[in-house]
């Protein structure tokens, strides 16, 4: 299927100029697994007219490329036949001589072909056509200066080969941003780039049979050997072995489970932490890019063991974020840090409060500032998000520091509050999700 959705997306992108967005990319995958346009409308959350729609359009531009009518009845039956009957003799030959390369491409490109004929006993030189997928990732849009922070993750993946990276911090920190940067930086260095979000997959086995699907896509024949080969791949090393990929994953706080102190994944992921670890344990050139709000216990765990495993916690970007205020066109400059302050230097945050304050106050800052309590506005929901995500004994903590005027001294905490080992506990677990950070003085906030 996998392969499919990339063939699909540069047919869409050669005839529209723009890839295939997320509603094409639903219909495509429903559909080759027998589902109604009514029932893709539900799941979309739109009417079934424009699942239709939608769909009309894919089966027009198909059926011109394959020169063959495709509709929703025969839209799988007749792509199976399409790549059979285009593959099906190299993979044979091939597969016969000894030489399919299962974790590759199943057809040579022109270079390759020629490289061989030149120099047939070298087959070993031979650099393996880079296959990447990034559908999945958000567009890409000029990156605020974080130099730094490029320059570390460059270091850490380039030249100490790490297998396993976290890039964490609050939601609109920048992650998703700065990993699609960092990506259009280094990807001339992976034989294979997948980017997906958990938000995607119920369970692990879902997102673990994607990535195999991509990393090692079985060719398009009914050769038993070959199919019998494939199933057998039960561990997604052999790929990363045989190719140097960079997987980014997105959104994995969607993994770990919500009313619980950090670190718990939810059932249908429950083997997550034996995959990491297996990942970060083994040897191999590739590198696994995790995005989250919070950080798991076995990746902290790895880290102190040194397993090639770092992580990067995102701050706001300070001054910088002056950029984006020009940018809104507020007034009143010499109160800028302050707001910036305020809102942590949250980019996204900063955005929805500027435009608050262009709607509320016409663009004056120090105008809003004048009001005492903290305007959240619009973005009320999003904190919700992070709330909701807390044990009972971190909303404590929380609403406790809410009402201090400063930072404090963990020793300082009330006798009849929480127990000793709860509230270490629920500190700790609050820094791994970055909603309280450590002051010079060592208190928190």
């Amino acid at each position: 299927m996998q392969k499919l959705l990339t063939w699909a997306d540069k047919l869409v992108l050669e005839k529209t100029g723009k890839h295939l967005n997320t509603l094409e990319r639903t219909v495509l995958e429903a559909v080759w697994n027998n589902q109604k346009y009514n029932e893709i409308a539900d799941e979309y959350h739109c009417s079934e007219a424009n699942v239709k729609r939608v769909a009309g359009n894919l089966w027009k531009l198909i059926s011109e490329k394959i020169d063959e009518k495709v509709d929703k009845k025969n839209f799988r039956a007749t792509m199976e036949r399409f790549y059979i009957s285009n593959s099906k003799n190299f993979v044979q030959s091939n597969f016969n001589q000894g030489n399919i390369n299962i974790c590759g491409e199943s057809r040579d490109s022109d270079e390759t072909a020629k490289k061989r004929s030149r120099n047939p006993t070298n087959s070993d030189n031979i650099q393996p056509e880079q296959q990447h997928d990034l559908i999945d990732a958000p567009e890409y849009y000029r990156l605020h200066n974080r130099t730094n922070e490029l320059a570390t993750l460059k270091q850490w993946i380039l030249k100490e080969n790490s297998r396993i990276v976290t890039i964490t911090g609050l939601s609109g920190i920048g992650k998703t941003t700065l990993a699609r940067e960092l990506v259009e930086q280094i990807q001339d260095n992976f034989d294979r780039i997948l980017w997906r979000s958990h938000r995607k997959f119920p369970t692990l086995n879902a997102l673990k049979t994607n990535l195999i699907e991509f990393l090692a896509p079985p060719p398009p024949t009914q050769n038993p050997s070959i199919i019998n080969y494939l199933r057998s791949r039960s561990s997604i090393l052999d790929d990363l072995r045989s190719h140097r990929c960079l997987i980014i994953l997105d959104d994995f706080q969607e993994t770990l489970t919500p009313g619980e102190l950090v670190g718990n994944y939810i059932p249908e992921f429950a083997n997550y932490c034996k995959l990491i670890k297996e990942i970060a344990r083994s040897s191999h050139n590739s590198c696994l890019l995790l995005l989250s709000w919070e950080i798991p216990r076995e990746i902290a765990t790895l880290e102190t063991e040194n397993r090639h495993c770092y992580t990067l916690q995102l701050e706001g970007l300070g001054e910088a974020a002056t950029e984006l205020l020009t940018a809104k066109k507020l007034t009143d400059e010499a109160r800028w840090l302050e707001l910036i302050n305020l809102y942590s230097g949250n980019p996204a945050w900063l955005n929805i409060i500027a435009s608050s304050i262009q709607d509320l106050f016409n663009g004056s800052v120090a105008q809003f500032l004048s009001y005492p309590p903290l305007f959240l506005g619009d973005l009320e929901p999003i904190l919700q998000e992070h709330y909701r995500r807390l044990s009972e004994g971190e909303k404590l903590i929380m609403q406790w520091l809410a009402n201090q005027e400063t930072a404090v001294n963990i020793s300082s905490k009330p006798a009849d509050f929480l127990s000793d080992f709860d509230f270490l506990r629920g500190i700790q677990s609050l820094r791994k999700r970055n909603l309280i950070k450590k002051t010079i003085a060592e208190g928190v906030s």
